[in-house]
């Protein structure tokens, strides 16, 4: 099986494109802040310079790890769902669910080698200016020299692979039992990581009034309660997304008529499979939100109090933007990936509606009307979870409740996210119009 992975892989390689970029930044940015714990282990460094590398390797390798995995097993579940009938093809003629997962996982591992590999030259240079940057904040000395060592390879290569893999695996087998008919009670696994995620995120978040304003580690609890409540929502975005469809059917229907109730209806159908798309918007608006109003509040709070500002702000500030910087990269490209792959599989579905008497410019409404339900479930809850940790710590910090840097940066956010949902999905859908309805229904059928 590994040699029919290897040669699907060179036969039809568009296929992968998605998993390969999703592998390759997510190597990048994992070998990219990990070779910090390289540059920090190398001769010659100050005890200084040292903390902080090691810190933003620590923090941000964690965070990266993370959006690794969501990254790549959102791209692989919509990979695999779309070749379902291939898996069932291959089931009829005798291969067994133990050989076709390991078909699809010497896939996943042959594109993740080969993503790591093309991300060595791109990390290398971004952990240079990741250095350069530290050095011009005055964190680390001028006399430190980077090094791009093993560290940081073994952790790409691992984390890829082991993502690569792991997502594959899971994804797979879900497909082979519903190949073979078998009926699963659907998001237990999935449900029970939700609400354990849901609880310790509202325990750190509650944790943050039992600290001093002044404590270091004041802002940690309530940014990863947010992070936590962020991904207990996007693991249950599947019963999240038609629970909003339930309660907006009547307004949507009343807004855009029959073309509404129809999208409403094909949006729950297809609610599983958009699930995809709603995880990278929960979780870019969550996390986003939460870690620059945050550091919007720790800012005033510092500049008010006439204090000058530590290495350790310092080091924080730039943690968290950079942070904010991998959320908006891997959220785009795990939004860009899911909606485009999504949407591309439906031009059998765009034809047979136009041979039904739609016109391109209806499926066209149709889309955005779906594009803007998706961004409003998906913002609403990844508001939801920012608002959880900045309201307990804004209080904490500031003895006010709401943060007085107004709705500007919350609008940017909300702006990139829906930027990102309806432009890919109108773009994609708009290129499947161009192939004419009968050969878009023959192609794929």
């Amino acid at each position: 099986m590994l040699g029919l992975a290897l040669r699907s892989v060179r036969q039809r390689p568009g296929r992968f494109v998605a998993t390969l970029l999703s592998a390759f930044l997510g190597a990048t940015i994992v070998m990219t802040f990990n070779s910090m714990h390289d540059t920090a282990g190398a001769d010659g460094v100050d005890k200084i310079s040292s903390d902080t590398l090691t810190t933003a390797a620590t923090v941000v390798g964690g965070y990266g790890t993370l959006l690794v995995f969501f990254a790549i097993a959102s791209t692989l579940t919509v990979n695999v769902r779309q070749r379902a009938e291939e898996i069932q093809l291959l089931r009829h003629t005798g291969a067994t669910p133990a050989q076709i997962t390991r078909m699809v996982v010497g896939e996943s591992v042959t594109v993740a080698l080969v993503a790591t590999a093309l991300a060595v030259g791109p990390a290398a240079l971004g952990g240079s200016l990741l250095l350069d940057l530290f050095k011009d904040s005055g964190q680390v000395a001028t006399s430190v020299h980077y090094t791009f060592g093993p560290i940081a390879l073994m952790s790409g290569v691992t984390v890829t692979l082991l993502a690569s893999a792991g997502a594959a695996f899971l994804a797979v087998r879900r497909a082979t039992k519903a190949a073979a008919g078998q009926v699963r009670r659907p998001g237990r696994a999935r449900k029970s990581a939700s609400w354990a995620a849901l609880a310790l995120g509202a325990l750190a978040v509650t944790s943050t009034f039992a600290m001093n304003a002044t404590d270091a580690a004041l802002m940690a609890a309530p940014a990863y309660g947010a992070i936590l409540l962020s991904v207990g929502f996007a693991l249950v975005s599947t019963d999240l997304l038609r629970a909003v469809l339930h309660r907006a059917e009547p307004l949507v229907t009343a807004l855009t008529g029959a073309s509404g109730y129809l999208t409403v209806r094909n949006l729950r159908q297809r609610a599983a499979q958009l699930s995809g798309v709603l995880m990278p918007l929960i979780l870019f608006t969550g996390m986003a939100t939460a870690t620059l109003y945050m550091q919007a509040v720790e800012n005033d709070a510092i500049k008010a109090s006439g204090l000058t500002r530590s290495i350790e702000d310092k080091n924080l500030e730039t943690l968290n933007l950079t942070v904010v910087g991998i959320i908006v990269v891997f959220a785009c490209v795990m939004l860009i990936n899911s909606l485009y792959a999504a949407t591309a599989y439906r031009v059998r579905e765009f034809g047979q509606q136009r041979l039904a008497g739609a016109t391109p410019a209806q499926v066209l409404g149709g889309v955005a009307v779906e594009g803007v339900v998706l961004t409003v479930t998906g913002v609403f809850f990844g508001t939801l979870a920012a608002l959880a940790g900045l309201l307990p710590f804004t209080a904490v910090r500031t003895d006010g409740l709401l943060p007085h840097q107004g709705l500007g940066t919350w609008i940017a956010v909300v702006s990139m996210a829906a930027a990102a949902t309806l432009v890919t999905s109108l773009a994609t859908a708009r290129r499947g119009l161009k192939v004419p309805a009968v050969q878009a229904v023959t192609l794929a059928a």
